[in-house]
Formats: structure tokens, sequence, C-alpha cells
């Protein structure tokens, strides 16, 4: 898995989910348990991630989109 970015926005988060969905890639948030934990202070940010070999097409498609603040 290839982490593209690290964000405490779940509206943010979801969107992109939604866009790379969208365009086949198979996204993953990782660190979700522990921001559940937390009580939804935000405090703990959620990995969005991809599989190895769709990281840089993944990436594209969200700069592409205006998405590009904190890919990593």
């Amino acid at each position: 898995m290839r982490v593209l970015l690290a964000t405490t926005n779940p509206i943010r988060l979801s969107f992109l989910m939604a866009l790379l969905r969208d365009a086949g890639y198979a996204p993953v948030v990782l660190d979700g348990h522990v921001s559940a934990i937390e009580g939804g202070i935000g405090i703990f940010p959620r990995r969005l991630a991809v599989p190895e070999d769709q990281a840089v097409g993944a990436r594209r498609l969200l700069a592409e989109a205006g998405e590009s603040d904190g890919l990593a």
C-alpha cells in the first residue's frame, strides 16, 4: 500500500475516496479506528492509501481534480 495523504477532515476524506473509487482505484483508509476511539475531536489524521501499482495514477487523478494539497 502507498499512502497518498493524511487528513483530519472526514468530509474531504470521503470525497477523495469516492473520487478514487469512481475512477476504478481501490482506496483504503488507514487509522480509521484510532480516529473513532479519539471521540471525533480530529486530533489523529486518517491516511488514504492505494495499492502500490495504483499510486502514480491515483496521485495524478487527485492533482487533476485540484486535490493536491497534502499529497505525500
